[in-house]
């Protein structure tokens, strides 16, 4: 397993029924083994008015654990548990400290203002499935 976090400046937007979350114009990309590329923001770059907080911690071996989450209200529906952040990770993802990320899964990302297509992962599975969380 293999965890990389590099900044970039490649610019990313993520939605969701096209509602603008979040916008930045260098965010911290986060290659984890297996996973979707994540794409971390500062929270000035949030559009916190969308967000609401959460009790959801989870753990990560490589990352720690996530200080917060936040479920998303998008178009009168309330998407459980679409952003976190870790405001102390371990040593090797110090960048991303304090950091928001989205489930690139359920809403809409746009690298360099290219829509990028929804991956399929153990996160989200289809309803029924035995992986559905």
């Amino acid at each position: 397993m293999r965890v990389d976090a590099l900044r970039s400046t490649r610019p990313v937007r993520v939605e969701l029924d096209g509602v603008v979350l979040a916008e930045s114009p260098a965010p911290v990309m986060v290659f984890e083994t297996g996973l979707p590329t994540r794409y971390y923001i500062n929270s000035t770059e949030i559009n916190f008015d969308h967000l609401i907080p959460s009790g959801t911690v989870t753990s990560c071996p490589y990352k720690g654990t996530t200080s917060r989450y936040w479920s998303v209200r998008a178009s009168d529906t309330v998407h459980p548990d679409l952003a976190w952040a870790y405001d102390f990770p371990t040593r090797q993802l110090q960048p991303i400290a304090g950091l928001v990320a989205f489930y690139n899964e359920k809403g809409d990302l746009f690298l360099c203002g290219q829509r990028l297509e929804r991956p399929k992962t153990h996160f989200f599975a289809p309803a029924g499935s035995p992986d559905t969380p």
